[in-house]
């Protein structure tokens, strides 16, 4: 799949949908970026079958800000709409292909079932600090 540049209106629904998408979040000023850029691309090239993502920082700003990204270049990594991976860094080549074979080989009935448990979790604590404010 071609690479797709990200913005507010078509992030949600490019990162929703089923299958892996791995973004790019990138600046024109940044120098570390555009190197990491070439490396983006070449991975990209030998996976058609995931979208790759770009965003632009520098105009995304509110998107950025919900993302809660400090640092770029970040890599977010997305499957079956499910934020898997959000880093900081410069990633080699061998790196990429790692987390591309680890998001591709996780049970997400799993991630999805411990994302349940998580929200379970939360709903009790939030619910007792609700009807025991003194505790």
């Amino acid at each position: 799949m071609a690479m797709i540049d990200l913005h507010e209106e078509n992030f949600e629904d490019s990162v929703s949908g089923d299958g892996i998408v791995m973004v790019d979040c990138w600046a024109r000023w940044c120098g570390a970026c555009e190197t990491f850029r070439q490396v983006y691309e070449k991975v990209a090239a030998k996976h058609p079958e995931i979208t790759f993502g770009s965003l632009n920082t520098g105009e995304e700003k509110s998107l950025v800000s919900k993302l809660g990204i400090e640092h770029i270049p970040t890599l977010l990594l997305y499957r079956d709409g499910i934020l898997l991976f959000q880093q900081p860094g410069y990633y080699e080549e061998g790196v990429m292909e790692d987390i591309l074979q680890q998001a591709e080989t996780l049970d997400m009935g799993l991630v999805r079932s411990e994302i349940v448990a998580d929200v379970k979790k939360q709903d009790v604590k939030t619910t007792t600090y609700k009807e025991n404010p003194n505790d």
